[in-house]
C-alpha cells in the first residue's frame, strides 16, 4: 500500500518546509531589488541616494531587529511571532507595490526589514522545537541552503519580473504568498516557547542599537549631499560613535543582554563575525552596484542583467555545501582567507573595466566571486557555530545574521558615498565608471583586510555545537 504523504511521522518536514517557505520569501528580498533598481529609478524620479536606503532601509532594519525578534519568538511563541513577521511582511509588500513616491518606498521598505527579523529567527527556534537531535543537523542544512539559494537567484527572479510584468511586482508577488505561508504556518507548524523564568526584552539595548546604526548610515548615504563636513553629517557620525559605545557599555553590564559581548573573547567568533560583516559588505555592494553598471552604463536588460549573475550563483550553490564538508576536515581558516582574497581579486578586476565591456568581460569576475563567496560564507558560518558552547548556539547564529545584514546595509552606504564622491556631479558614463572602479577598489581593501583577519583570528574548532544551532536565542 502507497505510503500516505502526510502523516504523524512525517509531520516535521511539513513543519520545515513552512519555515522554508517563509525564509526564501524575506531573503529572496535582500536581492531581488537590486536588478530592478534602475526601473525604479526611471519610474519614480529617484536619484542614487535614494536607490540605496530601498535596499539599505531594508537591511538596516533587519540586522537592528534580528536579535530581539528572536528574543519575542521565545517569550511569546514562535509559530505566533512567525506568523505576525509574515502578516507584517506581506502587507509592507502590498503598499511597497503600490508606492508612487521615492520616500514612499524607503518608509515601506524599512518595514518590511520589520516583518524580516521577526521572521527570521523564528524559524531557526522552531526547528529546535520540532526536530530531535540527531535529524536537527539536516534541518539546519536545509534551512542554510534555502537561505544561500534565495540570495542567490534574487538578481535573476528580480530581472525577469521587472522586464515581463514590472518593478512594482517585485513586491506584489509577496502578497499571494504571504497568505498562503499565514495559512501553512497555522496549519503545519505547533506553538511552542521558552518557559524560563529569566526571560526579558532589552529595549534600552535596541533603541541604543538600531539609532547608531541608523545614524552611521544615514551619514554615509547623505555625505555627498550635505558634504561631509556640513553641522549635520558631523553631528549623525558623532550620535553613531556616541550611541554605538553606548550599546557596547550597556550590554556588559546589563543583567539580560540583547548580545552577549562575552562571546567574542573567542578569537574564533570575533574574526568569523567580522568576515562575515565584510562579506555582506562586499556581496550587496557586488549585486546592486554592479546591476546598475551592467543596465545603465553596459546598456543590459533587467533580464540580462539577473542573468549575467548565474555563473556566480551556481558557483555558490554548487561549491557552499562542498566548502562546509571541507571546512569539517581542514577547519575554515585557510578556506575562508582564500575566499576574501578571491573576492578582493574580483572587485579588483571589476575596477578595471570601462564603458565598453561586455558579458565576457564580466565572466572572469563572476567565477571568480562565486567560488570566494562558497569558500567564505559556509566555513564562516561552521566557525561561529563551532566556536561558542552549546547552549549559546543560537545566540551565535543570530549574531552572525545580524552582521551579514549590517555588513549589507554599510557596504551599499559605504561604496555608494565613494561611488557619488568620484561622480562629482557629473552625469556622463565615464564620470559613473570613474566613481564606481573607486568604489570597487576601497570595497578590495576592504575584503582583503577580511582575509587577513580570518588568517589571523580563526583557528580550527570542534563543530559540536552545530546541532544545536537551533536553540532559542
Amino acid at each position: 500500500m502507497r505510503r500516505r504523504l502526510y502523516t504523524a511521522e512525517n509531520r516535521k518536514w511539513w513543519t520545515l518546509g513552512a519555515v522554508a517557505f517563509g525564509l526564501f520569501m524575506i531573503m529572496l528580498d535582500n536581492t531581488v531589488v537590486n536588478v530592478a533598481a534602475p526601473a525604479i529609478q526611471r519610474d519614480l524620479g529617484v536619484g542614487l541616494s535614494e536607490l540605496e536606503w530601498i535596499v539599505a532601509g531594508y537591511a538596516l532594519s533587519f540586522a537592528a531587529l534580528m536579535l530581539t525578534g528572536g528574543k519575542l519568538a521565545d517569550l511569546m511563541g514562535r509559530r505566533r511571532i512567525f506568523v505576525l513577521g509574515i502578516v507584517i511582511f506581506t502587507v509592507s509588500s502590498l503598499f511597497c507595490g503600490m508606492a508612487d513616491s521615492g520616500n514612499e518606498l524607503i518608509g515601506w521598505r524599512i518595514v518590511q526589514g520589520v516583518g524580516a527579523a521577526l521572521m527570521n529567527p523564528a524559524t531557526l527556534a522552531i526547528i529546535a522545537a520540532t526536530f530531535p537531535p540527531r535529524e536537527r543537523g539536516t534541518a539546519i542544512g536545509i534551512w542554510a541552503g534555502v537561505s544561500a539559494l534565495a540570495l542567490a537567484i534574487g538578481p535573476l527572479v528580480g530581472g525577469l519580473i521587472t522586464e515581463h510584468a514590472s518593478w512594482n511586482w517585485v513586491f506584489l508577488i509577496n502578497v499571494p504568498v504571504g497568505i498562503l505561508g499565514i495559512v501553512a504556518s497555522y496549519l503545519l507548524i505547533d506553538e511552542s516557547r521558552d518557559m524560563s523564568e529569566n526571560q526579558r526584552l532589552d529595549l534600552t539595548g535596541l533603541v541604543l542599537s538600531g539609532a547608531g546604526l541608523f545614524s552611521l548610515t544615514y551619514a554615509l548615504i547623505e555625505a555627498n549631499t550635505y558634504g561631509w563636513t556640513s553641522t549635520r553629517i558631523l553631528a549623525l557620525f558623532g550620535a553613531a560613535a556616541v550611541l554605538l559605545v553606548g550599546f557596547v557599555v550597556w550590554e556588559l553590564r546589563t543583567r539580560f543582554p540583547m548580545l552577549d559581548l562575552t562571546l567574542f573573547r573567542n578569537g574564533t567568533f570575533a574574526g568569523a563575525n567580522a568576515v562575515v560583516l565584510l562579506v555582506g559588505f562586499a556581496m550587496f555592494g557586488i549585486f546592486f552596484y554592479v546591476s546598475l553598471y551592467m543596465q545603465n552604463i553596459l546598456g543590459f536588460s533587467a533580464v540580462q542583467a539577473g542573468a549575467s549573475f548565474l555563473p556566480m550563483t551556481l558557483l555558490i550553490i554548487i561549491g557552499a555545501p562542498i566548502a562546509g564538508r571541507l571546512s569539517d576536515r581542514i577547519g575554515s581558516r585557510w578556506l575562508m582567507t582564500s575566499g576574501m582574497t578571491l573576492l578582493g581579486i574580483q572587485l579588483l578586476y571589476y575596477s578595471t573595466l570601462g564603458t565598453t565591456a561586455g558579458f565576457f568581460n564580466l565572466l572572469p569576475g563572476l567565477l571568480i566571486g562565486g567560488l570566494g563567496m562558497s569558500l567564505t560564507m559556509t566555513p564562516s558560518a561552521a566557525a561561529v557555530i563551532g566556536s561558542v558552547p552549546v547552549d549559546k548556539a543560537g545566540v551565535g547564529s543570530a549574531v552572525m545574521n545580524s552582521m551579514r545584514q549590517v555588513g549589507g546595509s554599510l557596504g551599499i552606504a559605504a561604496l555608494g558615498a565613494i561611488l557619488a564622491h568620484g561622480v562629482a556631479g557629473r552625469t556622463t558614463p565615464e564620470a559613473f565608471v570613474d566613481g564606481y572602479s573607486m568604489a570597487l577598489r576601497v570595497g578590495a581593501i576592504v575584503t582583503l583586510t577580511g582575509a587577513v583577519v580570518a588568517f589571523a583570528t580563526v583557528r580550527k574548532v570542534r563543530h559540536e555545537g552545530v546541532v544545536a544551532a537551533a536553540e532559542p536565542a
